[in-house]
């Protein structure tokens, strides 16, 4: 039988663990999130800040990864459909576990990426680490195995800032 935990004390446990994280506790410094059918990792101290989905604003002739613009207590983020961008369908608004990952105000703009979910902080030591795929950009940087077989990616962020593909919204 599993323990329902209301979201206030969801939120309060995972800032706690994210607070040590940041102070390098050592025991977790991965984000893992799901972005349609591929499942990524982050380097926590990259990754900024994860929201709820606001309205977001849709932009004309943009490509169609480009999801729109969101207003963040008052700041304008460009929202990129991580999916949609990979090749995946696009990501619904509505559906459960959507979420916003300020990935852009760590590295002095305002980006935010579109997942398909949040998967936990997870701890490296729980994957065995592989080369990155043949032919993939510098932003996939290698592949992880979990212990229960299913395969990540891991994403550098900065590397993925850089990339004009990423970058240009332009249809």
């Amino acid at each position: 039988m599993s323990r329902r935990i209301s979201l206030r004390e969801f939120q309060e446990h995972l800032s706690r663990r994210l607070s040590g994280a940041a102070q390098g506790d050592g025991t977790v410094s991965l984000l893992g999130v799901q972005a349609g059918k591929s499942f990524w990792l982050l380097d926590l101290s990259a990754s900024g800040e994860i929201v709820s989905v606001p309205p977001l604003t849709q932009v004309p002739l943009t490509t169609s990864a480009f999801a729109g613009l969101a207003n963040i207590r008052g700041n304008l983020h460009a929202v990129t459909d991580f999916p949609a961008f990979l090749g995946d369908e696009a990501t619904s608004l509505q559906a459960p576990g959507v979420r916003l990952l300020l990935v852009g105000t760590k590295h002095g703009n305002n980006v935010a990426m579109l997942v398909s979910r949040l998967m936990g902080l997870k701890n490296p030591a729980d994957f065995e680490i592989g080369p990155a795929p043949e032919q993939a950009p510098a932003w996939n940087a290698a592949t992880f195995t979990d212990k229960e077989g299913r395969k990540w990616q891991r994403l550098d962020l900065p590397a993925l800032l850089a990339d004009p593909k990423f970058m240009n919204i332009v249809a």
